[in-house]
């Protein structure tokens, strides 16, 4: 029976592939028996090389170590040598001529080395503590503080036509308060208690010693003259700022006692003001009254070189006004929070209703305050606004009185503390009678009523 084609092709392809494998095998052993008799006769040739190999007559102290075994592992130790020191680093030319000039030039082997003690340097003797000098230094610091100036005027009563007759003459030994080193004062009477009538001379450019002058007349009943007290205020006049006050010269003697019904002389020291001693910062502050509708508005502007209160240097300040009446509290409002400056811009404005027959009884403390978001806030600087207050702050609030409806700016310099005691006092200078304690009882039911 024949086969077909498939399977002859199939049988012939397998014959074909096993003929092929049994080939290469035989040939590859073949191949091995070729390289393992090539290998066999370079190495008799390398052990007959070896065994002709003649030492060099160059070095006569070697022995001829290449017979036997002996001298073979000699001749692979010398060559291995040659070869560790064939891979060393080599010493640049530039380093050995170093090291050989550092060798003729350094010959530390003769240097001779001797410890000496050095001999301490004597301190010059400190003289004994004397404390008179520091006595004296601050004695004239307090000299310098309370002392101002001198003020030189006079006072005459007219008892026939009831005239006060008040003539500055001149002032000597101001302090400066231009950084030329000079002053631009001028100065202010009042006839206290009553403030809203007041004089003032004109302005003496870049001098501590002006001339003035000037003569001023008060209309006032000699039954009233007793309870009358003259009050001089010197300023520093300045162009694009308030005026800073340098001091005050209060006459409070009863002036009938002085019989100045002849033109009589008088010298007296200029004390400074309180507020001038501080050095906490400055706040600017804006005061505006309506009196027809009894609306106080206190405008917080701005600050300037407040002390610092954290570790950073800065501070975050925030301002508390207070309305006061006899002492007491009696309404309260502060602004926000200024974060991480010396020098907050505020520009919020604080509004208190006050009728205007009780404006005369109230008075403001502004804090300056230091906001802490873990501890307690610190106050910084406080300053007093009224009637109750001496020096600027009386000024600022009669002048603006006399000024209603409009806003009028002016500096304080912070202190640390404000004197409560004065609020216990009218302006007058007397204490509060039952009457002004009744008037302030209606006062606070107005702002508070049931």
């Amino acid at each position: 029976m024949a086969l077909p084609i498939g399977e002859i092709i199939g049988i012939a392809c397998v014959v074909a592939f096993v003929l092929l494998s049994i080939g290469f095998l035989i040939y590859r052993r073949f191949c091995r028996i070729g390289t393992n008799h090539h290998l066999y006769h370079e190495a008799e040739a390398l052990k007959e090389e070896r065994a002709n190999l003649s030492i060099s007559q160059s070095s006569p102290n070697l022995v001829n170590e290449c017979d036997g075994k002996e001298g073979i592992r000699n001749t692979v130790k010398r060559s291995l040598q040659a070869f560790r020191q064939s891979t060393l680093p080599t010493v640049s030319e530039r380093h050995l001529t170093f090291e050989r000039s550092l060798s003729h030039k350094l010959d530390l082997s003769n240097v001779e080395f001797s410890v000496q003690s050095l001999s301490q340097k004597s301190q010059p003797s400190i003289g004994k503590i004397k404390p008179e000098l520091y006595k004296q230094t601050l004695i004239d610091e307090t000299k310098l503080e309370q002392s101002c100036g001198k003020l030189y005027f006079s006072l005459r009563y007219d008892m026939q036509n009831e005239h006060l007759f008040v003539t500055i003459i001149n002032a000597t030994n101001l302090p400066a308060k231009d950084f030329s080193g000079t002053s631009d004062p001028y100065v202010k009477v009042y006839l206290l208690p009553d403030r809203k009538t007041k004089f003032q001379t004109k302005v003496h450019r870049k001098t501590l010693n002006p001339e003035f002058n000037e003569t001023f007349m008060f209309n006032v009943s000699c039954q009233e003259l007793n309870s009358r007290s003259v009050q001089f205020s010197l300023y520093d006049f300045d162009r694009f700022s308030r005026h800073d006050l340098i001091g005050d010269v209060i006459v409070k003697q009863d002036l009938l006692d002085e019989n100045i019904s002849k033109e009589k002389f008088f010298s007296f020291d200029i004390i400074s003001s309180n507020q001038e001693k501080a050095d906490l910062g400055e706040l600017m502050m804006s005061l505006c009254y309506l009196p027809t509708a009894g609306r106080l508005t206190v405008t917080i502007i701005k600050a300037r070189n407040l002390k610092a209160m954290d570790i950073t240097g800065s501070s975050d300040p925030y301002v508390k006004v207070a309305l006061m009446c006899q002492g007491k509290r009696i309404r309260k409002r502060k602004t926000s929070v200024k974060r991480s400056t010396l020098r907050p811009v505020y520009n919020e404005a604080i509004v208190f209703d006050v009728p205007q027959e009780h404006i005369e009884e109230i008075s403001l403390v502004i804090k300056v305050v230091d906001y802490d978001r873990i501890g307690s806030n610190e106050v910084m600087g406080c300053c007093g606004i009224g009637p109750h207050f001496p020096g600027i702050g009386r000024d600022h609030w009669y002048e603006m009185l006399e000024n209603p409806r409009k806003p009028l700016a002016q500096w304080y310099t912070l202190t640390e503390q404000v004197d409560f005691s004065s609020l216990d006092s009218t302006p007058n200078g007397g204490k509060h009678t039952n009457s002004s304690k009744s008037k302030s009882k209606d006062f606070k039911e107005n702002l508070f009523p049931d």
